[in-house]
Formats: C-alpha cells, structure tokens, sequence
C-alpha cells in the first residue's frame, strides 16, 4: 500500500488559469503535473504511475509480437539527418544544440536516422532479417504553440519501434503485426478508439495509419463510412468528386469588392453561395517555388494531399510579402486567371462556370469565370479536406460522419526512403546488394494517458480506466484517530495489496468531505470508504468511481470484490 501522508500529490481546488482541456486542468488539479516551461512538465507520482501503467501494456505486447527493445540516445548528431536529408526539411520544431567544440546535434523528435544507421552497420545478411526495434524514449518537438498539458508538450514520452525486412511483402506483413499490436493495445488501455487512413508527414513512407482515442476535445477531425469500416483522416480521407456547381455561361467580368477579402465577405457582398467560389491558396515549397492551389469556397484544402499531388516535397503557406510578388495583390484577392505559377486544381472545380475568384487586383474579383474557357490547362486532384455527409468513396452507399479524435499511436510503411538515403543495404541470396524495406510504428505514451482522462472524466474529477490508474484503489477512513477505523483501514489496504490490487491509503488528518472530493478528483477505479456505521455491521461502502450507488460489503470480501472490479494488474 501507498499512504497519501507520505505521497506528493498536492491537490488543487481551482483549475490552473491555462488549463483548456479536461486532462491538463484535472492532472494539474489530482497533484499529477506540473509545468516547468512551455510544454515541459514534472511527472509526479500519481502522473508517472499512470505512465508507467501505459508502458507496461505497451512492453507486454511488443515483446508478444516480437519486437526488442533498445535505447538509443535522445541526442543525435547532425550528419546523420543530412544523411537523410531532414536536417533542412523538418523545420523549426527540430531543436538544433552545438557542444563545446562546436558541432551540431539535435534533441531527437524521432529516430529513423539512428536506428538506420546502427542496422546498416550491423546487418549484412538476408539471414539476419527480419529484425524489429523498439524503444521508449524521451522525445523534444519545438512545438509553435505547446497546449493542453500532456496532449501537445515540446518534451514528451514515446514509445517508437522500427523494422527492416529483406523485401517489401515482408515489411507489409509485419505493418500489419504492429497494427493487430497497436489494436490489443489501446484495447487493453480501456479506450475507445479508430484506426483511419493517414498522411504520412515528416516521417514519409507510402502508407500510414493513426490510432485515435475519440473525444469531443481531440485536435483531430476524422470522418468515417455509415455502411462499411472505411476511416480516415479528414487530411487523407478520398474524397468522391460530385459534379461542380454551374451556371450559365457568361463573360468574365471584373467587379469592384472594397475591403471583401474572405470568401464569406465576398459572397455576402455579392449574394452568392460559397460553393460558386474559388479559393486561391499559394504554398512555397522547400525549393523556393510558389505555387497555387485551387479549391471550392466552401471547401477546405488539405495540406497532406497538396503535398502528395506536388511530389511529396514539405510545403508551407506562402506569407504576405511572397503572396503579394506572385499576384501583384494584397492577400485575399488572389486569383488563378492569369497567373503564372504552377497551378493545381480540387477535381470539385472541374468543368465550373459562373464561379467568382480573386481578380489579383486590390478589391476586385473576376465572376463568370469558366474553367474550360479560362483555366482550360489546369492540372486535377483530389486536394480537399473530406467532411461530414460527403458519400463514402469506398462502398459509395453511405455517407462520413465525423468524429473528433486524439492521435495516440501511428504506423508507417516506409520502403526504402532511409535505407536509400543512408545506403542500410544487405545481400541477398543471390549475392546482390539492395536497401532494406522498413517500417516504423510510434506511441505517444503520456499522450495516451492525457487521452484516457479526456475521455473519462466528469465535473468530479478524473475516471480511470483500470489498467491505466495509478493504484486500483483508494482506501479512505473517514477518521483516522479513530482506533477501529485506522485498523481496518490498513488491514483491508494490506488485503487489497495481497489480492494484487494496489492501494491508495488516505491516512490523512483531513474531514471526510476533503477526502471524498480528493479520491473523485483523483479517481481510482474503485473506493472504500471506512465508516462507523458500515463497519458497525461488519461491512465497508464500495463505491466504483463512475457509479452513482455505493454498496457495504463485508470487510474480509472487500478485497477480493475489489480485484474482480479492477481486474489483474
């Protein structure tokens, strides 16, 4: 047992004023975190129990699936991400650092680069394959706007595996073993969860899925078929091209729009729907080029599917000064009728007339525009992001409903995009030379315990899911000066610890009501309330942390009811 006189766990009574989402406001409140800079945080006790918790799983079904663990520095130095090419291309979440003689190195988001690199210098040998590794590691990601506690700090736990494999059939088989790994998992964490179609981002490879906890306050929008499993990310979900909102043709014309820069402005001035509309977005991309992007005014592009359809190369959204150079007009008024970048175009706008864009002139839009007419070389692809009632593209008999989610693990395919760029090759039986297939597959470990308080909580506090709570129970006595009380409390502790439930005694000096809105706010699966009139009986209150009822059971039951709640540990 744990007794909560001698544990950090200094519980709050008000949320922390930065505090936005229910995981980071109630870690902060159950004595679970603190912050020590901007994303970065103390795991306390209660916090790092919980984490531990998450590992355990994590480790358990790895090593299942055959995976070997390792550890690899969280420091890396900068040639072997030239290597691979990503010492430019990741951005300015990498955090650069030099030593003392000067060299560079990064704090390690992720370690394709290293894990290659130690593979290459030991595997030569179709024999020695296939091999997958694993770590749990700290990670750091510069993150723009860390929020949200644990669910996007800069420094941040990680479980990330990595396999090399003599040919692609191999590593496919072996995505699939992590993917059926990440299911048991997240099953075993007691989330609710998805598995959707995503991109693929900075790491790369050619196919990806994410895990997602499903909670109304997730960062992510993923859309999923009413009538077969299809799922996906909004960013990577196809998308079914409808035919494109038409009017009679017209000629183009130029009309005066003052100050009406957004589409919703524009089409208010105007009095046309959004769907008429094209927007103009421009992207630069890591060489320098400017280039538009075309979608329906009620349309929202996606940044995964832009990069894919401009060859997969990292894109940024041009900024004001960059927009200005390539349109001759401020932002908001850009427009694809006489511009000379390399334009690509939604499969929504194919064949549009009687659509209104930018004219590339300060206030003015062009409306009438006929894409056969006026944009007859353009390029298609599907660009945008999916929402909710688009129809399925996979069955094409349902429609999305989308969901909310939060990103706790994703799987990649990679190929041979590192093992090319750093040359891990190994002989195969025939005695030629080729680069490893590999894969790699990452958990977010304090990720998924911020995820399993964001959806399971109430006003209270936090309800854990069993296998992830930092103790099975909380034993509270409601006096402890009382001498019958303090006994049975810590004998049933001592019975609960036997029965392979760890316990949470609160032996404090507190009033009871102090203890019951602790234990709700730090929220043990289960609790047992040591009371006079209960154990007048012979009985304690049993009480699961998400149940209105409390039930008395008999004291020397009270332990063994417990383990059949909480489950083994």
């Amino acid at each position: 047992m744990t007794r909560l006189s001698r544990l950090l766990a200094p519980t709050l009574r008000e949320d922390p004023a930065d505090a936005e989402v229910a995981s980071h406001r109630l870690m902060v409140r159950a004595g679970m975190i603190r912050q020590v800079a901007r994303g970065i945080y103390d795991l306390l006790p209660l916090g790092l129990r919980a984490v531990r918790r998450v590992e355990t799983i994590v480790r358990e079904e790895m090593d299942r699936a055959d995976a070997q663990e390792i550890l690899m520095p969280a420091v890396i130095p900068a040639e072997l991400w030239r290597e691979s090419g990503r010492w430019d291309q990741y951005g300015p979440e990498l955090l650069r650092l030099r030593d003392r003689y000067d060299r560079d190195f990064c704090f390690g988001p992720t370690h394709e680069e290293v894990v290659t690199d130690l593979v290459r210098r030991e595997i030569r040998s179709y024999r020695e394959l296939p091999k997958n590794l694993y770590q749990i590691q700290v990670k750091f990601r510069d993150e723009i706007r860390p929020r949200f506690g644990l669910m996007r700090g800069r420094e941040f736990l990680m479980k990330d595996a990595y396999s090399f494999h003599a040919d692609a059939d191999d590593a496919r088989r072996e995505y699939q073993n992590m993917f059926d790994t990440y299911t048991r998992i997240f099953e075993r964490c007691g989330l609710t969860f998805r598995a959707v179609e995503a991109g693929t981002g900075a790491i790369g490879g050619s196919l990806s899925h994410e895990f997602q906890v499903l909670a109304a306050s997730g960062e992510d929008a993923i859309v999923s078929g009413n009538r077969c499993g299809y799922a996906a990310n909004v960013e990577k979900a196809e998308v079914r091209a409808a035919p494109a909102p038409s009017a009679a043709s017209a000629p183009l014309e130029r009309v005066a729009t003052p100050g009406k820069r957004s589409v919703e402005e524009v089409s208010a001035f105007l009095g046309l729907p959004p769907e008429r509309f094209i927007k103009t977005l421009l992207y630069r991309t890591a060489g320098g080029e400017v280039v538009a992007v075309l979608v329906r005014g009620d349309h929202e592009a996606s940044g995964t599917k832009v990069q894919a359809a401009l060859g997969g190369e990292p894109l940024t959204l041009a900024d004001e000064e960059e927009v200005e150079r390539a349109t001759g007009a401020p932002v908001g008024f850009a427009g694809p009728v006489g511009l000379r970048v390399r334009i690509v175009a939604d499969a929504s706008l194919r064949g549009v007339r009687g659509a209104v864009t930018g004219a590339n002139r300060g206030d003015e839009h062009l409306v009438n525009v006929d894409q056969e007419r006026d944009l007859p070389a353009l390029a298609f692809a599907d660009l945008r992001q999916a929402r909710a009632a688009d129809v399925c593209p996979r069955c094409a008999e349902g429609a999305f409903a989308e969901h909310r989610g939060i990103e706790v693990g994703q799987v990649f395919y990679l190929g041979t995009k590192y093992s090319e760029a750093m040359r891990a090759t190994f002989l195969g039986a025939d005695g030629r030379e080729r680069p490893i297939e590999m894969g790699c597959y990452g958990i977010g470990i304090t990720r998924t315990v911020a995820a399993a308080i964001e959806q399971h909580h109430d006003d209270a506090g936090i309800i854990w899911p069993a296998p992830v709570a930092p103790y099975g129970a909380h034993v509270v006595p409601v006096s402890m000066e009382d001498a019958k009380l303090r006994e049975t409390a810590e004998q049933l502790a001592a019975a609960l610890d036997g029965a392979g439930v760890d316990a949470l005694l609160d032996d404090r000096a507190e009033r009871p009501g102090v203890k019951f809105k602790d234990a709700d706010l730090i929220g043990l699966p289960v609790r047992l309330t040591v009371g006079p009139r209960a154990l007048a009986r012979g009985c304690v209150e049993l009480k699961p942390r998400g149940a209105q009822d409390v039930v008395e059971v008999p004291v020397g039951e009270a332990a063994a009811r417990t383990a059949a709640l909480v489950g083994p540990r």
